[in-house]
């Protein structure tokens, strides 16, 4: 199965030996407006074995290579477009899955997803910030101090 993923500058084919996941970037070409996201390459299931006190552990292959992101409003985009109106980026990858998850959030509380217009995220982390809308004053100062 071909990936769309790209990674400094080349296609993604295979996962990179020791890594767990990585931190991404989708834009739409046509707006520009973006989503930062993450992908585990893989899942774990420990499967129970009767008559025996450990766990089968059980590791399989994620659906990364197809994925487009969990934000329903850039997939709307996305059927709407087509694939080919979108760059998949790979921004970082890491080892762990802590690493990840730590690198997702660092990113998108750096860039200011959710007070930004040019992004589709409307959560980081967990949390849901869609109740969370800060005057338009408080927005510009925040976003210029971020710069």
């Amino acid at each position: 199965m071909t990936s769309h993923w790209l990674y400094q500058g080349k296609i993604l084919h295979e996962v990179p030996e020791s890594y767990y996941g990585f931190v991404y970037q989708i834009t739409n070409k046509l707006t520009d407006k973006k989503y930062i996201g993450r992908k585990y390459f893989g899942k774990t299931r420990r499967i129970k074995k009767k008559g025996k006190a450990r766990r089968t552990v059980k590791r399989t292959e994620s659906d990364w290579r197809t994925y487009t992101g969990s934000s329903k409003h850039l997939n709307q985009d996305i059927v709407k477009h087509g694939k080919s109106k979108f760059k998949f980026e790979i921004l970082i990858m890491a080892k762990t899955k802590g690493q990840v998850n730590y690198l997702e959030e660092n990113i998108q509380h750096r860039k200011q997803v959710i007070l930004r217009d040019d992004y589709y995220n409307d959560c980081i982390g967990s949390r849901k910030w869609l109740s969370v809308k800060l005057p338009p004053d408080i927005s510009k100062k925040l976003l210029s101090e971020s710069k």
